[in-house]
């Protein structure tokens, strides 16, 4: 079948369920996605909508595992959550299974006291660790809300544990002005984390050692490569690029930042964007009075497994293949830890 066929046969199934269907698409889903999508949006956005709908019987989500696992805890008893390829996960979310996240939990609290510490979890983990946080009063966050959300925890407490990104919680620390040598890192495959019991008493932020591949392929090299042939380009990334990148870039910010950015540069001007390629792709067409390119092609393989194949697959069974479900013990806390972060 031709992809001109499946979009048709997409657009028709749309027609015909209405109001019933919602499709939820991740800015990194490739064009021909995001076209036929409900809504675009990063994560925060999505789980807004996800939240707040009351009409949909039906929700697809076109991202991977972990957003759609959000989505379903999330969504209303009558409410069916969807994904086109249950086989699309998350490599940063899978560097922190709920056995290492709770092991080092119970370390850290050990010394310093559980009363004093306000797990952070981002978006991007499995159902168990939100679950974890919500368990133990802390918030989930993505992206464009981890400011707000490492104010929220340190009002609530004086330390912060946050899981499972160094890189976002290491530059959100860094935004909110907590100094370096308040922060360490914790390496889930060392004793304490590979710190001292010095260390860990005086941190003020524990950093779960998680990372997102996409993201963390940007180097100052790339950015000296850029300054050097565009010297008047802007070069805007995402916050989970290292420091280095992202203290040698103009902006950061997640990536309903950066569409923003991109949208209100002014005409004529070049934008260099560390993210992953679909959405530097989406937004260079989309913007063709700018000059909008890629900081280096960086690809997330788990987002580009949804394609119009299995996305027409999930709409011809829908409510039947591919329902994301969670156990309704950790459905129960992971919902508290999302209703903080809707709340902050």
């Amino acid at each position: 079948m031709e992809d001109r066929d499946r979009i048709e046969k997409i657009q028709a199934i749309k027609q015909r369920l209405g109001r019933k269907l919602m499709i939820l698409t991740h800015h990194y889903q490739r064009k021909e996605i995001v076209d036929l999508g409900h809504y675009r949006g990063d994560s925060f956005d999505l789980s807004q909508r996800a939240a707040r709908d009351e009409e949909a019987e039906f929700i697809v989500f076109c991202g991977v595992h972990f957003m759609a696992e959000s989505a379903a805890i999330l969504a209303k008893p009558h409410q069916t959550v969807q994904i086109p390829d249950m086989n699309a996960g998350c490599w940063m979310s899978d560097m922190a299974d709920a056995f290492l996240v709770e092991r080092a939990w119970n370390e850290v609290a050990a010394l310093v006291g559980e009363n004093r510490i306000t797990p952070l979890v981002y978006m991007n983990s499995e159902a168990a660790i939100k679950a974890h946080c919500g368990r133990h009063n802390g918030a989930v966050c993505t992206s464009s809300n981890a400011g707000r959300a490492f104010d929220w925890a340190l009002r609530q407490k004086e330390k912060i544990f946050f899981f499972p990104d160094e890189h976002l919680g290491r530059n959100t620390a860094n935004a909110v002005g907590i100094p370096a040598d308040r922060m360490v890192v914790y390496d889930p495959e060392k004793p304490l984390g590979g710190n001292s019991e010095a260390d860990i008493r005086k941190a003020n932020v524990f950093l779960f050692k998680g990372y997102c591949l996409v993201h963390t392929r940007f180097t100052l090299d790339d950015i000296g490569a850029m300054r050097k042939k565009y010297p008047e380009a802007r070069i805007v990334v995402h916050p989970e690029c290292t420091e280095e990148v992202v203290k040698a870039s103009d902006a950061v910010g997640s990536t309903s930042f950066i569409v923003k950015y991109a949208a209100e540069a002014p005409k004529g001007s070049t934008v260099i964007i560390g993210t992953e390629i679909h959405l530097v792709n989406r937004l260079a067409l989309t913007h063709p009075d700018k000059t909008i390119l890629a900081l280096k092609e960086s690809l997330c393989p788990n987002m580009y497994k949804i394609n119009l194949k299995n996305l027409l697959a999930c709409l011809e069974n829908i409510g039947k293949t591919n329902i994301v479900k969670v156990d309704e013990a950790i459905k129960k806390d992971a919902w508290i830890a999302l209703e903080n972060m809707l709340t902050l």
